[in-house]
């Protein structure tokens, strides 16, 4: 029998931008093609957040999805997980049925999280398998507890059982997106999301990517995808950006993307994720025929050292190589830096700044100290240190620095560095960051706004500030 699901976003991040529940409408596009009816609610996208669940009457389950759990900022460390509790709480009194929780930030602390919040259950990675087989669990009365990724009590404890990658396997129609949600995130926005495959085999020392969708990327077919660029441009988006943790994990997957955005006249803009290795001139003039616009570089470091720590398995020379691709082929890119990590020293900060002004169409996006996040090599690191113990709880977030180094200097050396070079942005974006986005949406800029923060930093740094 058909369940009826309520599925509820409770995110409320919007730095840098406010970001569609893409996971929430991938579940709904598999709960609904096994014949399940489904209802959306948002956090951000609805004023009456628990007014809009109430309107769907009788659901036989809730899902709740946690997209972030802290801001990953060193010194500011806002999170986003207290308030669960309250609102599980408001929902018990309105619907007797079993609360579950899910998404990208639950699922790195799914027994934690469960415990805080007094939730039923918990689906850790993703959530379309796990979520069927518990429903039809559900609905017969058959034994739960060997689904794999689910969470649960037994015995008066809290089970974890080993999840296993197998979602993604149908595509979006425009329903799943729900319009009227959508409608918010491109007005806020003007973007909507896409994701072409799951999982990350790659080795970064910090990455969450492997924990929570798997350790070999699946790809979804190149049609399913273009399609999905031509129902966001339905939907009012006037750019896309792709959710990946690297767009180019494979070269014959971005070439497969693009030919297919080329031959259904996919004419939105996009942005994506890619990783500073491998790119090849054609690989790139392809990209950039099919759409491309930004790229966001996870390059970390600009010194081979640290590099080398953090377990990224390129180089700087890599770096500037792919840099230089992109700006042959005017391509808006900007690299992302975590400084203080494994390895890092005064010195490498240093080698750092010098090699960043020999990319100078690039931004560089910089932030201290790196999260530590259970199962990672950098728990591994910091507990065998003893930054961290090895049954620390990381829910409350912990950052590594650098043995000789202090959260204090490593921003201080940002900072300083920033304020003689226009193209840096250090931590949370300034004040004004907030006034200033608005005015370019008013004007009709869309996507990333990166490149002009950093312009007007070069033009007018008086503009930026909370006077603005």
């Amino acid at each position: 029998m058909p369940s009826r699901v309520l599925l509820l976003n409770a995110n409320r991040c919007t730095t840098p931008d406010p970001v569609f529940p893409l996971g929430l409408a991938y579940l709904t596009a598999a709960l609904r093609h096994a014949g399940h009816e489904c209802f959306l609610a948002d956090r951000l996208a609805q004023a009456d957040f628990l007014g809009s669940a109430a309107q769907y009457s009788r659901p036989n389950v809730i899902g709740i999805s946690l997209r972030n759990v802290d801001d990953v900022l060193i010194r500011k460390r806002e999170t986003f997980y207290n308030e669960l509790s309250l609102l599980i709480t408001s929902l018990r009194d309105e619907h007797k049925c079993p609360i579950v929780l899910g998404g990208s930030g639950y699922s790195m602390f799914p027994e934690s999280l469960l415990q805080l919040t007094g939730a039923d259950f918990g689906i850790a990675g993703e959530g379309e398998p796990a979520m069927l087989a518990l429903l039809a669990a559900l609905e017969t009365g058959n034994d739960y507890q060997h689904i794999p990724g689910l969470v649960f009590r037994a015995a008066g404890k809290i089970r974890a059982n080993p999840g296993r990658p197998g979602g993604l396997e149908c595509g979006l129609t425009d329903t799943d997106w729900s319009p009227a949600i959508a409608e918010y995130y491109v007005r806020s926005s003007s973007m909507l999301s896409v994701q072409t495959q799951r999982g990350c085999a790659f080795h970064c020392c910090y990455c969450t990517y492997p924990v929570i969708e798997g350790r070999h990327h699946r790809r979804r077919s190149a049609e399913w995808v273009a399609e999905e660029f031509l129902q966001a441009e339905r939907l009012g988006a006037r750019y896309v950006f792709v959710v990946d943790s690297v767009f180019n994990s494979s070269p014959k997957h971005v070439v497969e993307i693009c030919e297919a955005l080329l031959a259904r006249r996919v004419k939105i803009p996009w942005g994506c994720f890619l990783r500073p290795q491998a790119l090849t001139r054609d690989l790139m003039r392809l990209m950039a025929r099919a759409g491309l616009k930004h790229i966001e570089f996870g390059s970390d470091s600009l010194c081979d050292e640290v590099l080398a720590a953090y377990h990224k398995e390129f180089t700087f020379g890599d770096i500037y190589h792919s840099s230089e691709l992109a700006r042959a082929e005017q391509i808006e890119h900007c690299h992302y830096l975590i400084a203080g990590g494994p390895g890092e020293t005064e010195q490498t900060l240093e080698q750092g700044f010098g090699n960043s002004r020999k990319m100078t169409s690039a931004v560089f996006m910089a932030i201290a100290g790196m999260r530590i996040y259970p199962e990672t090599q950098l728990f591994a690191r910091a507990s065998a240190e003893g930054v961290v113990a090895s049954d620390a709880d990381l829910l409350s977030p912990a950052y590594y620095i650098a043995p000789g180094l202090t959260a204090d200097t490593v921003l201080a050396r940002l900072e300083t560095f920033a304020r003689r070079s226009p193209n840096w942005i250090v931590g949370n974006p300034d004040p004004g960051y907030r006034d200033f986005v608005a005015r370019l949406r008013r004007r009709g800029v869309a996507g990333p706004l990166w490149s002009y923060f950093s312009l007007l930093q070069h033009v007018r740094p008086d503009r930026l500030t909370s006077r603005s």
